[in-house]
């Protein structure tokens, strides 16, 4: 019948009301506290009035202080929940899009060719967010970047110490030798001085990175040099005799240092289409896959350490090494 109303599976949106509740907490709290203030004789003159500016501005930060903080634990608990690689914001724009490009084609290929599903990369503040959810955060290096306070720097070492792993890129092995004066090499030094940066190594050959999923030797991104440098083994690792390998770190490296410009030859747009060239022809294309390749080496050594160092693994090992 034309009088009987027809109703919908509507899903009503949920309404936020803990800001609001909690604005009203503290305001039922200052309000009490100036109430005790006045009673008590303690509360006149130009004190009054310092009281009810500072009440005044206290009331009208409150609630986009509290939307703030509520967004940064979205934030928090979003990349909590799933695996998120972040990379560090510089302040240049188009290359901090060539970082969210170059870490969604990595995700990308991780969701196609492993068992890792991981979200959307984010961008990270030094400055403000909190960096412990993220396993792996890309940090592309420019001459102009800021250098971090110290309370950032102070965030970054717990960062690495608690098992996290950054990806130093100066995106210039095209033009410089890793460990030159180059204006990004220079620059380099002066970002890490602050971080606890164990002695480091280039990459050895029995590097657990080189196996950690795919066999590797080289580790190209946009450009190829073999200058990519690791925490260095301890002096005393020794080959285990019947082992392909030595006995290296029993943790992850908390750095990787190169020049190799990772992010474009990973970057894809949303469609996962390459969005820079790599070299030319069939070659590039397979340098791409080597720069593939090599991300998801990184990933999942920062995400299982050693594991494929444990002798469980020398059979297969040496099976496809030929060996």
């Amino acid at each position: 019948p034309s009088d009987v109303p027809v109703l919908g599976l509507q899903v009503v949106d949920d309404t936020p009301l803990q800001g609001l509740f909690l604005s009203a907490a503290i305001l039922a709290l200052m309000i009490d506290v100036l109430a005790t203030l006045w009673l008590s004789g303690r509360l006149s003159g130009g004190r009054a009035a310092a009281t009810a500016l500072a009440l005044a501005i206290a009331l009208g930060a409150s609630p986009g202080a509290q939307a703030q903080e509520d967004a940064d634990i979205d934030k928090i608990l979003a990349a909590a929940s799933e695996v998120t690689l972040a990379y560090v914001v510089t302040g240049d724009p188009s290359l901090d899009r060539v970082s969210e490009a170059g870490l969604r084609g990595l995700s990308n290929v991780l969701f196609r060719r492993t068992s890792i599903e991981p979200a959307q990369p984010v961008a990270v503040d030094l400055e403000l967010d909190e960096l412990s959810v993220y396993p792996f955060l890309y940090w592309p290096v420019t001459v102009d970047q800021p250098r971090p306070s110290s309370d950032a720097y102070a965030r970054l070492n717990r960062y690495l110490r608690g098992g996290g792993l950054i990806l130093f890129d100066t995106r210039d092995a095209n033009t410089s030798v890793f460990g030159g004066t180059s204006p990004h090499g220079r620059k380099l030094q002066e970002l890490a001085l602050p971080l606890d940066v164990p002695p480091l190594e280039p990459i050895p050959s029995d590097h657990v990175l080189t196996r950690t999923f795919y066999l590797l030797q080289d580790f190209p991104g946009r450009h190829i040099s073999r200058d990519v440098w690791v925490e260095a083994a301890p002096a005393d690792a020794e080959r285990v005799e019947g082992m392909p390998f030595r006995n290296l770190n029993d943790n992850v490296t908390p750095v990787v240092i190169g020049g190799n410009d990772w992010a474009s030859a990973w970057a894809t747009d949303v469609s996962g289409v390459p969005m820079y060239p790599v070299g030319r022809g069939f070659a590039g294309e397979q340098q791409r896959e080597i720069a593939y390749r090599f991300g998801v080496n990184l990933i999942m050594h920062v995400l299982t350490g050693n594991y494929k160092s444990d002798q469980v693994h020398v059979p297969a090992l040496l099976d496809r090494l030929g060996q």
